[in-house]
């Protein structure tokens, strides 16, 4: 099985969709930076390409889509099979980067033979489905409601995420401030060396002088 990663680093976004190629069997990932105790809600749809028509169909029946969620601590957060499109849910527990991989799985006895597919990936950071809400509400008031809580749940998401921006700059100054100092002090440590060798060569050259009656 030949496993291929997509080197996709996304900044911290409310949504996130796109679509990719790959070949059946064939696993790629992307890398999402994430805050602690996000909900991430990530929606697929698999294409087939259709060598008689030259383009992708609408649909990949008989195909399977195994998705995994695995933090840099190799901690799994998700690891299921789903169908040819479909909906996963996780919840981060820290906060960093995380990777999610998909790899299709066929569901039928016979292979598409290494057919290319293409992987619609729509996710989203810190949002519920609002619209399932909507049409489950029974008068304007329970869609206001349902409406101002997503608004609510909208800026505490921004509020977490300018709270993790904080972190991560702060450990960045951090690091910087400690690499400058490590700097200066190797720069201290060159100039000394270089006056400790300075004086030795002087002094060798002095006993040299002398030992030869040149001085």
């Amino acid at each position: 099985m030949q496993i291929q990663t997509i080197l996709l680093c996304f900044s911290f976004s409310f949504s996130a969709a796109f679509y990719f190629h790959a070949g059946e069997r064939e696993e790629k990932c992307i890398i999402e930076d994430i805050p602690s105790d996000t909900l991430i809600t990530g929606t697929f749809k698999v294409q087939q390409w259709d060598i008689v028509r030259h383009d992708f169909l609408e649909s990949a029946p008989g195909l399977g889509m195994f998705v995994t969620v695995t933090t840099y601590n190799d901690e799994v957060l998700l690891s299921k099979l789903y169908g040819a499109q479909g909906t996963f849910y996780f919840t981060s527990h820290s906060s960093g980067e995380h990777i999610i991989c998909l790899e299709s799985n066929s569901t039928q006895f016979v292979s598409f033979g290494g057919s290319k597919l293409r992987i619609h990936l729509d996710i989203r950071v810190g949002e519920h489905d609002l619209d399932a809400a909507i049409v489950q509400a029974k008068d304007k008031v329970n869609e206001v409601t349902f409406k101002l809580q997503h608004l609510i749940e909208q800026v505490e998401q921004i509020l977490k995420e300018q709270d993790y921006q904080r972190d991560r700059e702060e450990n960045f100054r951090i690091t910087s401030e400690d690499t400058n100092r490590n700097v200066l002090w190797w720069a201290f440590a060159q100039i000394l060396i270089f006056i400790s060798v300075g004086i030795f060569q002087m002094k060798h050259l002095k006993d040299f002088f002398i030992a030869k009656k040149l001085v």
